[in-house]
């Protein structure tokens, strides 16, 4: 019998498919733009291409959200067109007869990174993307946590800026708000900082601008405290930092670093560490294919 599951990784940017073994290893994948018509079609082609006749165990997905796994439809914000759309049903038809399983990008980048990544030695972590948002998603007790409709772990919706900017979500002073790649360009901007994206940022920030540098200062202490209030709520030992943002390294791992130091302060949290991600893009697949072949989801 195969050990291969099928891993899909759908966004708002990219969609990703993979076989992926039973060790975690990325056998053979493809990936695409994400389309805003014929989004479907975009998949199921994606995923034929890296099928090419393979036979599977399962299918696990990870997909951009708001999502609802009980019903396993996804509702992505960057998506407009996909509401309440049936993913793991119209996945299950492309492999008829092995379970199909989904979940929020975020859990399954968590998951990825505690079953083949820098989270390995954790059963209690959160797993943060910075890049153009900010997501996350939880693993307790070394399973993937959806909570209630799989949306758990949100983490780039903690409120650190009451009276901050306006989020995508509707609410105000998400961490998004803050440490979101194209919100830190803005800030600096606004502040005399020319350059055209995070990307230069985060070379001004190297060349000692003082600008891109409390920018940089600005986005890991709102990160900081959402790590610190999420790992005091869940009773965590790790936080592993990917995506875009997290590449520039110690420009924002530092003030991660410091906010814990200062708002981290009860004792079960003494040994709280951050770490950057390793896998990199596999992450989601990664932790895609972990829903089928791992611990099942709590």
């Amino acid at each position: 019998m195969t050990d291969l599951v099928l891993a899909v990784d759908f966004g708002g940017t990219k969609i990703a498919a993979a076989l992926v073994g039973g060790a975690g290893d990325v056998v053979r994948s493809a990936q695409v733009a994400t389309p805003q018509v014929d989004t479907w079609d975009a998949v199921a082609d994606v995923v034929g291409r890296v099928l090419d006749g393979e036979q599977v165990a399962g299918a696990g997905i990870a997909s951009a959200g708001p999502v609802d796994t009980a019903a396993g439809t996804v509702s992505p914000i960057n998506v407009p067109s996909w509401r309440e759309f049936p993913l793991r049903e119209r996945v299950a038809s492309l492999v008829p007869g092995v379970p199909v399983e989904l979940a929020g990008d975020g859990v399954c980048m968590a998951l990825g990174e505690q079953w083949r990544g820098a989270g390995q030695s954790s059963r209690f972590m959160v797993g943060l993307v910075v890049s153009t948002g900010v997501g996350g998603g939880l693993v307790l007790d070394g399973r993937p946590f959806g909570g209630r409709t799989g949306n758990a772990g949100h983490i780039g919706h903690v409120v650190v800026e009451p009276d901050g900017e306006p989020c995508t979500c509707g609410g105000r002073g998400c961490v998004e708000t803050v440490a979101g790649g194209p919100r830190m360009v803005s800030w600096a901007s606004a502040r005399g900082w020319r350059g055209a994206d995070a990307i230069a940022l985060e070379a001004s920030a190297r060349a000692g601008d003082p600008v891109a540098l409390a920018a940089f200062e600005r986005a890991g202490h709102a990160v900081g405290l959402a790590i610190a209030a999420t790992a005091a709520v869940c009773d965590l030992d790790l936080a592993v930092i990917g995506g875009g943002v997290a590449q520039a390294g110690e420009l924002l791992f530092d003030p991660v670093r410091r906010a814990l130091a200062t708002h981290a302060g009860l004792s079960y949290l003494s040994t709280l560490d951050v770490r950057p991600a390793v896998l990199g893009g596999r992450a989601g697949l990664v932790g895609a294919a972990a829903l089928v072949s791992g611990p099942r989801p709590a």
